[in-house]
């Protein structure tokens, strides 16, 4: 197939370009930056990640869009203008692929959009099933989940991704260093739960999507066995050799990170029912194995 990606040069897409053409797929990386190369195989298309430009002639003749757009949600304070940044550059480049959709000819199938298990809120529990929550992530993520499914003519899988973990980049990078030094341990009770997925899932169930007409609709990319924090510190102290005897009080993070504490403390038991039914074999199904896979590599490195 003929692949177009967009926000492919983050911490997903760096795995998911080689990926797909290994696969023997043709791929097209839309990127923001000038003069930016996409990996060796791969082609490098500019553009402005909002409706209204240019015609995006990449689109033409295209299979699928892949959609990993967004900054950060964790990187920076949630100020208002942070808040406003993380919505705009989730909603505006969804909506630009929308508009390059509906005039490319001919047009893409299949449209796989990134999202986050954000759209539930905390407490949540369940799988595709369990209501949205209310507040700030779940606002963010219906309204990036709204814009991908005005993608008329086209499947539209909306992928609620969870906490990935891998060495490159995401949460688990900047939690390995003080874990390494001894000094990590569980956050709050340890009691909430923790929804995680290690990258190479997150790339195999974007590559089932691709493949199988049947994946639409939302599909939470979470592992099929989920963990508490408490069992994910000691499974990273386990995987690192490292004691875990340093616990972060509840109220020091809500000090600390104000709103943005609950992407720590909130707790979410969700499932992959969706991705299950439609027999996608896990590779890393459980976490303490996925955390010895990722330290590993980063041991590697």
């Amino acid at each position: 197939m003929k692949i177009v990606v967009a926000g492919g040069s983050g911490f997903i897409g760096s795995r998911l370009i080689p990926a797909l053409l290994a696969d023997g797929h043709s791929v097209v990386l839309l990127t923001r930056r000038s003069g930016a190369r996409a990996p060796a195989g791969a082609a490098a298309v500019q553009w402005t990640g909002r409706p209204g430009g240019a015609r995006l002639s990449a689109l033409d003749g295209a299979d699928a869009v892949v959609n990993l757009c967004g900054v950060g949600v964790a990187d920076r304070p949630w100020t208002d203008s942070r808040r406003r940044e993380i919505l705009d550059s989730r909603v505006e480049s969804t909506a630009a692929l929308v508009e390059g959709i509906a005039a490319a000819s001919p047009r893409p199938r299949a449209l796989i959009n990134a999202s986050a298990v954000g759209w539930y809120g905390a407490p949540s529990e369940g799988g595709e099933s369990a209501p949205r929550g209310t507040g700030y992530l779940p606002e963010v993520c219906a309204r990036w989940e709204e814009e991908a499914l005005k993608a008329k003519g086209a499947r539209v899988v909306l992928l609620r991704i969870g906490v990935v973990l891998g060495a490159e980049g995401g949460a688990l990078a900047r939690m390995l260093l003080p874990f390494r030094l001894g000094v990590g341990g569980r956050l709050g009770s340890g009691e909430q739960w923790f929804p995680w997925i290690h990258v190479d899932d997150v790339v195999g169930m974007i590559r089932a999507a691709l493949a199988d007409e049947r994946w639409s609709g939302p599909i939470n990319a979470v592992a099929p066995n989920p963990a508490t924090n408490a069992e994910f510190t000691r499974a990273l102290g386990a995987a690192l050799h490292r004691p875990t005897v340093f616990p972060v009080p509840a109220f020091a993070l809500k000090l600390l990170l104000g709103d943005m504490s609950v992407l720590l403390l909130g707790s979410q038991k969700l499932l992959p029912s969706a991705a299950l039914t439609r027999g996608y074999a896990f590779r890393h199904p459980r976490v303490d194995e996925a955390l010895r896979d990722v330290v590993g590599g980063a041991s590697g490195k």
